[in-house]
């Protein structure tokens, strides 16, 4: 069976490139990757040392059908397992055409070449952002509706409804999976944790948004790979699966654990000015994945994010290099 992932440089699809290769035999994975700012070579340099010709890299615009038609003509694919966008909120508000680019026009090309192609199954990897924000009870299941309040969560929803609409247009076998926050090892150091991290490590100011009381509901990015490759394998065609791991954390609590992780005071703690639409609260259901398929979290936050800091303490090379190894 042959994989292609998409954004397989990135955080979430190196790990989990390197979860599927690592744990199934024989797995073939060809990772496509257009290597912007977030996705690097560095998360990856280790991959044709250890699974040697079970794993292939070409560098390609998702958004470039000449070229995704050329990859997936060189062999028969199972899935497309659509890890690739831009993914920074900041970033999408600054420049949301770059989003619009990557996140709807790239899912768009890649679910028809995929149609082309023959290829069985298409995992779109999507995000509980595009819930919008919850109050301060409840959580969102698939049901909920679709309310997004950034340029990046806005085309997210809009590459998601591409999706479920190839499964009722034309019939194609479909899953969107919708996760909450990820943490763990090679996350770009822009995201909270890592920058947290880095900048207690360096004694640097430690920004925070607003009051810092924004719940996000944060799960180990091991757990989030198992979950995408059960839904892969198992998952209903047309359905959508949301992931998470009930660890909801006010940002300024995670902040001051990491702080105290480090023996560092609160005194790095920087509120800044609040980001525009920036949602209040994220919580995610997650039954429907763990009743239909019995998939089910293995990590805690506690145990895990300790691991993570010593991570990025242990690997100052990988997040020095890796915004440049293109």
């Amino acid at each position: 069976m042959r994989l292609l992932i998409t954004g397989g440089c990135g955080f979430i699809g190196s790990n989990f490139i390197r979860h599927v290769l690592g744990h199934y035999q024989p797995e073939m994975i060809t990772n496509v990757d257009a290597l912007t700012y977030a996705g690097s070579l560095a998360s990856t340099a280790d991959f044709h040392s250890d699974f040697g010709d079970r794993y292939e890299f070409f560098r390609a615009d998702i958004a470039n059908t000449a070229r995704i038609d050329e990859i997936l003509a060189r062999h028969s694919y199972f899935a497309v397992v659509n890890f690739a966008a831009e993914s920074h909120v900041d970033r999408s508000i600054e420049s949301p055409q770059n989003f619009v680019h990557s996140n709807i026009v790239g899912t768009s090309v890649l679910l028809d070449a995929a149609r082309r192609h023959g290829v069985k199954r298409f995992v779109q990897v999507s995000t509980d952002e595009v819930y919008g924000s919850l109050g301060e009870v409840g959580r969102f299941t698939e049901l909920s509706q679709i309310n997004p309040s950034s340029p990046y969560s806005a085309s997210k929803a809009a590459a998601d409804l591409l999706v479920l609409a190839a499964h009722k247009t034309y019939g194609q076998d479909v899953v969107v999976t919708r996760c909450s926050n990820n943490f763990g090892p090679f996350q770009f150091p822009e995201k909270l944790i890592p920058l947290a991290i880095l900048r207690a490590l360096s004694n640097l100011p430690v920004p925070v948004y607003g009051d810092g009381l924004n719940v996000r509901d944060w799960i180990y990015v091991e757990d989030h790979c198992t979950a995408v490759f059960d839904v892969l394998m198992q998952g209903q065609s047309g359905e959508v699966y949301n992931i998470g791991a009930d660890s909801e954390r006010k940002n300024l609590d995670l902040v001051r654990a990491i702080l105290a992780h480090l023996g560092k005071g609160d005194e790095l703690i920087e509120f800044v000015q609040d980001r525009p639409g920036h949602d209040r609260r994220y919580a995610i259901d997650s039954s429907k994945i763990r009743n239909e398929i019995g998939w089910k979290p293995l990590h805690s936050l506690e145990q895990r994010l300790g691991e993570t800091i010593e991570w990025y303490r242990d690997n100052e090379t990988w997040w020095r290099e890796a915004p440049r190894a293109q």
